[in-house]
């Protein structure tokens, strides 16, 4: 079924993404490709309209590259992504172009997605030249009016990226995300390069973006702070596999996962609270090339204080435990 634009509501999934695969070719100092890296492992996720869905993980866990694949700036080796209702991996070149209006990205180092030797004007009037969305004599006032609405003045068209600070660039960076009016957004981490200060200005930015044109978010962070903020939903994301998903509050009251809890403890309080035990940071599932079944067992095992032998055979999957609160945990079956 293929949703027309007036059927979506809150109550229907914007985007839907099912058996998500993406992997690698894992090279070390010999180079040998007899074995590959999954970055994204099988993921089923739905992002409702007008949402902020948050997805968090340690570095390395998958995060920024299942956003890239979700846009196919990484052709996804298996598995389908639905965009209102239409699988849009089989699309070809020109019918991805013509979608991609409806869906944009805001990087994470607002000064390498820049180009140093474009305008800020040139920057963001550039998606409006290459998708035809503007003639030429509405190009300026759409671009100054792009930079007023992310907090900028018209005059800033005219300035080079070294000419901003790094708060400024990523106002730039989300203007030139939002120009073409977009539906959904993927957000990678646009508040870690920032400073604290900063960083509250942008997501007030982003909040009041999101309520004016009805956006819906992917929010990628690994600062549950920024993510309670702002997301209503959270998914937890581990060696490429998401392992909870919940409402925000839920989630960073009642977790359940064993994986989410030790992130949760990670964050720095001022408490008088013992700290919690250190445990080893994860390494990429590899697998050899050779038609080998996927590993089924727990991807947390090695790190987990309630693993049991099952967990090294029995098959995983998320289970709803509550209205909306999914697990992927042997503990929950």
């Amino acid at each position: 079924m293929v949703y027309l634009y007036s059927d979506l509501d809150k109550n229907n999934p914007l985007l839907v993404i099912k058996g998500l695969v993406q992997y690698f070719p894992r090279r070390g100092i010999k180079r040998r490709e007899d074995k590959i890296m999954f970055a994204v492992d099988n993921v089923n996720l739905s992002v409702f309209k007008s949402e902020t869905l948050g997805l968090v993980g340690e570095s390395g866990s998958g995060k920024t590259t299942l956003g890239r694949t979700i846009l196919r700036l990484l052709e996804p080796k298996s598995g389908a992504i639905y965009f209102r209702g239409q699988d849009i991996v089989h699309l070809n070149s020109k019918q991805m172009r013509m979608l991609r209006v409806k869906m944009q990205m805001v990087f994470q180092n607002p000064h390498s997605s820049l180009n140093p030797r474009m305008t800020a004007g040139q920057t963001i009037g550039r998606p409006l030249k290459v998708f035809g969305r503007a003639k030429k004599s509405e190009i300026s006032d759409r671009v100054k009016n792009a930079l007023q609405m992310v907090g900028l003045i018209p005059d800033d068209c005219s300035k080079y990226p070294h000419e901003f600070s790094g708060g400024q660039r990523q106002r730039i960076g989300i203007a030139r995300a939002i120009v073409l009016n977009p539906e959904f957004l993927i957000l990678d981490e646009p508040t870690s390069a920032l400073d604290v200060s900063v960083q509250a200005q942008i997501l007030n930015l982003l909040s009041r973006l999101k309520e004016q044109f009805e956006l819906t978010y992917l929010f990628i962070s690994h600062d549950l702070g920024v993510v309670r903020h702002i997301c209503d939903r959270i998914a937890v994301m581990y060696k490429g596999q998401l392992l909870e998903i919940a409402k925000t509050e839920e989630l960073l009251e009642n977790a359940s996962h064993p994986y989410t809890k030790v992130l949760i403890a990670s964050v720095p309080r001022i408490t008088q609270k013992p700290r919690q035990k250190r445990i080893p940071r994860c390494a990429p599932r590899t697998i050899q090339l050779d038609g080998a079944e996927m590993d089924s067992k727990c991807k947390f095992y090695s790190r987990c204080e309630f693993r049991k032998e099952e967990c090294k055979q029995k098959e995983l999957h998320l289970v709803e435990i509550e209205n909306g609160h999914k697990v992927r945990c042997h503990l929950y079956d």
